[in-house]
């Protein structure tokens, strides 16, 4: 092999690679962001998901829906819950009242293909379990999900009364 052979060879070689590490890196960077990116419409299913669990009655269910790490504050309860225990705890109290989730406004913003937040005011109708007396609480809320290890979960979960005004 002449000289003038292996430089070229050598070029050759060194193109090949620099072509196959940018279409490499270019497919690693494209892929996971924009294939699996939720829609707006399947992050406000998360909140169907929650609310329909809430109907079972089981904070045991409910709780499946947070992660292990979730913190909760909750609507009627100024106790910050930051584990499992705590939010079975809130759960159990807050499922007497048969609560049923009703979304007023809602603005939801996708971060990237596994975070995602969904803000605003919903209602819950709440049954007094010794009276029956059926009332609402107005509230604003945000949920922020994750998806671990492929399942969405609430990382963090704030409800308030809504303030006067």
């Amino acid at each position: 092999m002449t000289r003038k052979t292996r430089i070229r060879a050598a070029i050759v070689t060194a193109t090949a690679l620099v072509s196959v590490a940018t279409v490499t890196a270019g497919l690693s960077a494209a892929s996971p962001e924009k294939a699996g990116k939720p829609s707006k419409k399947e992050v406000a299913a998360l909140f169907d998901t929650w609310n329909a669990t809430l109907q079972t009655g089981d904070p045991e269910k409910v709780a499946d829906l947070y992660a292990k790490d979730a913190v909760l504050l909750p609507t009627l309860s100024p106790e910050v819950r930051t584990n499992r225990a705590g939010i079975v705890d809130y759960m159990e109290h807050f499922l007497e009242n048969k609560p049923r989730g009703e979304k007023v406004k809602t603005v939801i913003n996708v971060l990237d293909h596994n975070s995602a937040i969904d803000a605003g005011l919903y209602n819950f109708h709440i049954t007094d379990p010794e009276t029956g007396e059926k009332s609402v609480a107005e509230a604003r809320y945000t949920y922020e999900y994750e998806k671990r290890n492929g399942e969405w979960k609430i990382v963090n979960h704030h409800s308030s009364v809504l303030p006067a005004g």
